[in-house]
């Protein structure tokens, strides 16, 4: 049964999920509150292409990660999208983070992942200013430009029959027995069935349909540098390091960027607003709402420590270059400019716990996607092939 559908947010992952709707023959309407699309989670990521490596075998992020990384690849070369598999290494810089390394490598394995343990010798010939007793060489990571992927979705859309609409921030959604309705700032739309990839604000829309979602948004800010021209030449790829297992974050890295250039960072700090991309954008109501949320007390309680670290990068430039040394000992004093940052939309639930997988929920008619973090850019278009399906099963 072919259909109308309304789509909530035109991000990566909504337009990936009108785009396949399209595909299937179905009449597609995204509505975006911003003036175009990719404004906030999407165009303001690291561009990364993730291997699947990191996340629990059997998940979402694993399964559909590591064949979103595929089909993102070949989306990109198919519509003239910039994009290089320059591959990435993991870099141990001490004895200590071989058996972390270790497990890394056995996750990867389990997730079908073409990796490999290298000596420090062998990863100094990919990187030859690197800082390692041993990594983790990952050849199938790549870099891509998102924005462009986003704007080849937006054209397939209306050439096969959508609509993206902009300043078009919703304020109501009401299911009726045959309809849905979505209200927004300008106009009312009717559709057959509502899909919610609204991001950093999906848990409110949610709410606005009628859900009591048993997760919350909660914003952190992710601060980037770029290496001044006469320090790019220390990179070839990308370089991160070992992640702390008991810390939901990845730690500072760098990234070779497909236009040119190499990106360090992020760090992850508790932003004050949803769109806080700075530490003076704060907005009372977003700061209430997570610090109402009993789960933000609760992971304080647990990563205080890390908290502060994570803060003291953020406000101290020769903090945030030190660790950046700890891969790269040859970065100068003079070789960071600060550029962009990002915001994560991170789903938490009561008990403190972040969401460590994609989810969704769903309501008569609707499909809500509450949490779609790193690797949902990876995973863009076949969350939406999940989301179809899943909008498919409820008809």
């Amino acid at each position: 049964m072919k259909t109308h559908v309304i789509v909530a947010g035109a991000g990566i992952v909504g337009l990936s999920t009108a785009y396949e709707l399209t595909r299937r023959g179905h009449r597609v309407t995204v509505l975006e509150k911003e003036r175009g699309v990719a404004a906030h989670q999407t165009g303001n990521n690291s561009g990364v292409i993730h291997s699947g490596l990191y996340y629990t075998p059997g998940s979402l992020k694993a399964t559909l990660g590591q064949a979103g990384a595929i089909s993102m690849e070949r989306f990109a070369k198919d519509n003239g999208v910039a994009i290089d598999i320059c591959g990435k290494l993991v870099v141990a810089t001490s004895s200590s983070q071989i058996p972390a390394l270790e497990r890394l490598y056995e996750r990867g394995q389990a997730n079908g992942v073409g990796c490999s343990i290298v000596s420090a010798s062998e990863a100094r010939e990919v990187e030859p200013h690197v800082n390692a007793v041993a990594a983790l060489k990952v050849p199938s990571t790549g870099i891509v430009d998102y924005r462009g992927v986003c704007a080849a979705l937006r054209r397939l859309i209306e050439q096969g029959g959508g609509e993206v609409l902009f300043d078009q921030k919703i304020v109501g959604v009401t299911t009726h027995p045959d309809v849905v309705t979505v209200t927004t700032k300008v106009a009312e739309y009717r559709a057959d069935e509502f899909v919610n990839c609204a991001g950093l604000h999906s848990d409110r829309v949610a709410s606005l349909a009628g859900l009591k979602p048993d997760v919350r948004i909660i914003p952190f800010r992710g601060e980037y540098f770029e290496l001044t021209p006469e320090s790019t030449h220390l990179v070839n790829g990308l370089i991160y390091p070992v992640p702390n297992p008991a810390f939901p974050f990845l730690g500072v890295h760098l990234t070779k960027m497909v236009k040119g250039g190499v990106h360090a960072g992020p760090n992850a700090v508790f932003a004050l607003a949803r769109e806080g991309y700075t530490w003076l954008q704060i907005n009372p109501r977003d700061t209430w709402e997570s610090a109402r949320w009993p789960g933000l007390w609760k992971l304080g309680k647990k990563f205080w420590r890390n908290g502060l670290d994570e803060v003291a990068r953020s406000l101290s430039q020769k903090r945030f270059l030190a660790s950046l040394r700890e891969l790269v000992p040859a970065l100068a004093d003079d070789s960071l400019v600060p550029t962009h940052a990002g915001v994560r939309a991170q789903a938490m639930r009561r008990d403190g716990s972040l969401v460590d997988d994609f989810y969704f929920e769903r309501a008569p008619r609707q499909i809500h996607v509450l949490n779609a973090p790193s690797p949902a850019a990876t995973a863009g278009l076949e969350i939406g092939r999940a989301v179809a399906d899943e909008l498919a099963a409820l008809r």
